[in-house]
C-alpha cells in the first residue's frame, strides 16, 4: 500500500466522515447558482494572497466612439425631454420620451448589432443608465430593465437561433415591450418557492393542435408589466403525462407569454415608495403556449433557475450600481453646490464642520462607488460573469447610495422636503428603498450571498471538497476528498503564517505593487486579505454546516470581502486616472473609512465565534493589537468636504457626466449660482479682511461693476433656496380642498 493510500485510508477516512457528518448537501437550487456565472478577483482575495499587479494590468473601462456619440446625443436628448416633477405627477414618461426611447433602442443596447440592438459594452450600457439615472429614476428605470434581467438577455443568452432572429430585433427597435415575472406572493428572496405552474399538454395554437405549455400563476412587483407585450415568466414546469419522455417533475422553466393571450391578465399598476415608472401585478388561467415559447426550445426546460442565476451574475453588476453611483455624484454636485451657496450667520454653511462631515463623507463614497463600477464593468467586458462581486455590488452601491441621499437630504434641509418643481433631490431620495429592494433584498444578499456563496464559490479549494462528499459513489468521493483535503490544509498552513506575520509587523512587509506613496494601502489590504482567508478556514473548521445558519458571522465575513474588493477599486481608479494629486484625499479617506469598517467586522466576527480558545487564537493572528484604526480624520474630513464646494478638476471629475439640467430648470439654476457666488468670492475676500461682513455696506469700496456681480450672485442664490408653494386648488384639484381652504383663509 503506497504512502498516498494510507493517508487516504488512515489520515483522511476519519476527516471525511467527520466533515459528511456536519456538512449539509447543496440543494439543488444551490448547485445551480453556484454554478452560475464565474469567479474573478473575488477567488484571488480568498487565496488570502491577491496579486495586485494583476488588477493594475484589467484594461480601464473605456467608451467607444459610438458609444460617447450616443451618450452625446440620444441620452442628452432624451434627459432633456424629461422634467421629473411632471413625470411624477403624471405617472409616467411624456410620449415624446417613450418614442425617442423606442426609435434610438435604448431597449436594445445589449443586443449586438446583427440582431438589430445597439451592441454596447457593459461600461457603455453603465454609462447610459447613470446618466438617465441623473435626470429621473423613473426614467433610467424604464430604460435600464429591457437591459437587464429579462427576455432579451436570456433569449441572446439561451435562446434558439429562431428565437433568437425572431425576438431580439423586436425587442430592440421597441416593437415588443418586455417584462420578466419572477416574484410572486409566495415566493419574493426564495423564488424556488414559487407556485406558478406549467403542465405540459397539447392545445391549439394558430389553428393547430401542438404540445406546449398550459399556465397559471400570479406575479407581482413586476417592472415594466402594465405596458408589456411580451412577458418572460418563471414557472414550475409538470409533465404527469411525460409527453417531453422525462420525469414528471422537471423543474423551473422560462417561457415567453404575448401580453395579448386569452386568459392574460395585466395592465393594472403598483406605485413603488411613489416612483413613476411602469410596474404592476400579472397573472394567468389556463394560458396556453406551445413548446417552442419555452426560451432555449424543449432542451431547456427544468433550467429556468439556472439561466435566471447566470443573468443576474451579469445583470447585478450594472443597474443598480450604476444608479447608485450616479446618485452619489449627483449628490456630490448638488449638495457641494447648495452649501456653498446657502449661508447662515454671515458665513456659507459649508464652512461648519457638522455640514463638511456630511460633504465628505458623500464625496468619498462618490469617489469609490464610481472606481468599483468602473472595474465591475471592465470585468464583464473582458467575458467574466462574477456573481459574487455583483452581489456586492448591488448590496453596497444601494446601501452606499442610501447613506449619501441621507447626507443629502441632511445638508439641504427643507429644501430637500418641500415638493415642486424646485426640488431636485426629494424624489430622488423616495427611490432608494426601491433599488434596496430588488433584484435581491439586501439584508438576505448580505447575510445569505456575499459570504455564503461567495465561501463556495470563491475559496479555491472548498468547492471542491463540498462536490467530494455530496459524490454518491463513496470510494470516489474519499478519492476526491483526499487529493483537495491535504492542499487546503497546506494553503491553510501558508495563510496562518502569513496572517501572524503581517498582523504583527502592521502589514509593513506584506507584498504591494509599485504604485507610489498608494503602495502602502495595497500593503494592508495584503494583511486583510491573508487575515480573512485564515479567519473564513477557521470558521468553516470550528463551525461546519452551523456557519450557514450563523448568519450574522456569515455578513460580518461578507462585509470584509466586500471592503477589499471596494478598497481595491479604489485604488484601481487611482491608478487609472493617473495618481491625481488633488484626488488623494479622496482616496485616503476611502482607505481610512474601509479599514476602519474591517478591523471592526474583524472585532465582531471574533467576539462571536465558539470557543474561548478559538477567540483568544484569532485574536492573536489576527489582532493582537486589538482596533486601531478608527476612520477620517478631522484634518482629512475637511480636505474632502472642500472639493465640493469649490470649482476644481478634482470636483469636475467626480461629477463628470452627469446631467446638469437645462435652461432654467432647478438643477441648472443651481449651477449658475454656483459659478456665480463662486466668482465672487475673490471680491468678499477683500471685503473680509476689511471686516465688512455684509457686502451691501461695502459702499465705494466695490466697483459698480462688482456691484452687478454681487447683485446677481445674491438673485441667483435667492433662486436656489427658494422652495415651492402651491393653491388649495392645485392640490388635488377637489373642490373640498379648495372650500375648506377658503374656510380657513383669514377674513
Amino acid at each position: 500500500m503506497t504512502a498516498q493510500a494510507l493517508r487516504r485510508d488512515y489520515v483522511t477516512r476519519p476527516v471525511f466522515n467527520a466533515v459528511a457528518g456536519v456538512m449539509p448537501a447543496l440543494s439543488a437550487t444551490e448547485a445551480e447558482a453556484i454554478d452560475a456565472g464565474d469567479t474573478w478577483l473575488d477567488a484571488a482575495l480568498f487565496t488570502g494572497n491577491p496579486d495586485w499587479n494583476i488588477l493594475l494590468a484589467v484594461p480601464p473601462a473605456t467608451l467607444s466612439a459610438e458609444e460617447q456619440a450616443f451618450l452625446d446625443g440620444p441620452v442628452e436628448t432624451l434627459c432633456g425631454l424629461v422634467d421629473d416633477w411632471q413625470v411624477t405627477q403624471a405617472h409616467d414618461l411624456p410620449p415624446e420620451a417613450w418614442d425617442l426611447l423606442k426609435r434610438e433602442k435604448f431597449f436594445g443596447m445589449i443586443i449586438p448589432k446583427a440582431h438589430g440592438g445597439l451592441g454596447f459594452s457593459a461600461f457603455g450600457h453603465s454609462e447610459v443608465v447613470r446618466k438617465l439615472s441623473t435626470r429621473s429614476s423613473a426614467l433610467a428605470v424604464t430604460a435600464m430593465v429591457p437591459n437587464s434581467l429579462g427576455p432579451g438577455e436570456l433569449i441572446l443568452r439561451f435562446g434558439t437561433p429562431e428565437q433568437q432572429a425572431y425576438w431580439l430585433p423586436r425587442l430592440a427597435d421597441g416593437r415588443e415591450i418586455p417584462c420578466f415575472g419572477l416574484t410572486s406572493p409566495e415566493a419574493g428572496s426564495d423564488a424556488a418557492a414559487m407556485i406558478d405552474e406549467g403542465i405540459v399538454t397539447h392545445g391549439e395554437w394558430q389553428g393547430e393542435t401542438v404540445l406546449g405549455i398550459r399556465l397559471n400563476w400570479h406575479k407581482r412587483y413586476i417592472t415594466l408589466g402594465p405596458v408589456a407585450t411580451i412577458l418572460g415568466l418563471a414557472f414550475k414546469l409538470h409533465d404527469p403525462e411525460k409527453l417531453l419522455g422525462g420525469e414528471e417533475d422537471i423543474g423551473i422553466t422560462v417561457g415567453l407569454v404575448p401580453t395579448d393571450l386569452p386568459g392574460v391578465a395585466i395592465g393594472r399598476r403598483h406605485l413603488p415608495a411613489g416612483q413613476a415608472f411602469m410596474n404592476g401585478p400579472n397573472a394567468g388561467h389556463d394560458v396556453f403556449i406551445p413548446i417552442d415559447h419555452v426560451i432555449g426550445g424543449r432542451e431547456r426546460v427544468g433550467q429556468g433557475w439556472k439561466m435566471l442565476m447566470s443573468a443576474l451574475a451579469a445583470g447585478r453588476g450594472i443597474s443598480l450600481p450604476s444608479q447608485s453611483a450616479a446618485a452619489a455624484a449627483f449628490a456630490a454636485h448638488a449638495t457641494g453646490a447648495y452649501a456653498r451657496i446657502r449661508t447662515q450667520f454671515h458665513l456659507p454653511i459649508a464652512q461648519f464642520e457638522g455640514i463638511q462631515e456630511r460633504l465628505a463623507r458623500i464625496a468619498a463614497n462618490a469617489y469609490l462607488l464610481d472606481g468599483a463600477r468602473r472595474l465591475t464593468c471592465a470585468g464583464l467586458d473582458l467575458g467574466h460573469h462574477p456573481a459574487v462581486i455583483s452581489s456586492i455590488m448591488k448590496l453596497h452601491a444601494t446601501e452606499r447610495m442610501r447613506i449619501v441621499m441621507n447626507d443629502a437630504m441632511d445638508v439641504h434641509g427643507g429644501k430637500a422636503i418641500i415638493d415642486g418643481p424646485s426640488n431636485y433631490l426629494g424624489n430622488a431620495y423616495r427611490s432608494v428603498p426601491v433599488a434596496i429592494t430588488v433584484e435581491g433584498a439586501n439584508i438576505l444578499t448580505r447575510s445569505l450571498m456575499v459570504f455564503g456563496q461567495g465561501a463556495i464559490r470563491s475559496h479555491p479549494y472548498l468547492l471542491d471538497e463540498v462536490r467530494a462528499i455530496g459524490e454518491q459513489d463513496r470510494a470516489v468521493a474519499l478519492q476526491d476528498f483526499d487529493a483537495v483535503l491535504w492542499k487546503h490544509v497546506a494553503h491553510s498552513l501558508k495563510t496562518a503564517i502569513r496572517t501572524f506575520a503581517r498582523s504583527w509587523t502592521g502589514g509593513v512587509f506584506a507584498p504591494a505593487p509599485n504604485a507610489g506613496k498608494a503602495s502602502r494601502f495595497y500593503k494592508q489590504l495584503s494583511r486583510y486579505s491573508a487575515a480573512f482567508a485564515f479567519t473564513s478556514d477557521i470558521a468553516f473548521l470550528s463551525l461546519g454546516g452551523e456557519l450557514k445558519r450563523r448568519e450574522l458571522l456569515s455578513a460580518r465575513l461578507g462585509d470584509v470581502l466586500s471592503e477589499l474588493y471596494l478598497l481595491a477599486a479604489a485604488l484601481k481608479r487611482w491608478e487609472d486616472e493617473g495618481r491625481q494629486q488633488a484626488d488623494w484625499v479622496l482616496l485616503r479617506y476611502c482607505m481610512e473609512a474601509g479599514f476602519a469598517t474591517i478591523e471592526s467586522r474583524f472585532d465582531e466576527i471574533i467576539a462571536n465565534m465558539p470557543g474561548r480558545a478559538i477567540r483568544w487564537m484569532l485574536r492573536i493572528f489576527v489582532m493582537p493589537f486589538g482596533r486601531r484604526r478608527r476612520g477620517p480624520s478631522d484634518w482629512l474630513v475637511r480636505q474632502c468636504a472642500a472639493i465640493l464646494t469649490e470649482p476644481s478638476s478634482a470636483r469636475d471629475r467626480l461629477t463628470a457626466n452627469i446631467y446638469l439640467g437645462k435652461d432654467d430648470d432647478a438643477v441648472a439654476t443651481l449651477g449658475k449660482a454656483f459659478a456665480q457666488v463662486s466668482g465672487v468670492q475673490p471680491i468678499l475676500d477683500r471685503l473680509r479682511k476689511a471686516r465688512i461682513k455684509d457686502w451691501h455696506e461695502a459702499g465705494d469700496r466695490i466697483t459698480a461693476e462688482e456691484r452687478v456681480l454681487l447683485e446677481a450672485a445674491d438673485a441667483a442664490t435667492a433662486q436656489v433656496i427658494a422652495v415651492d408653494d402651491f393653491a388649495a386648488d392645485e392640490l388635488g384639484g377637489t373642490k373640498a380642498v379648495a372650500q375648506r381652504a377658503a374656510e380657513l383663509a383669514p377674513a
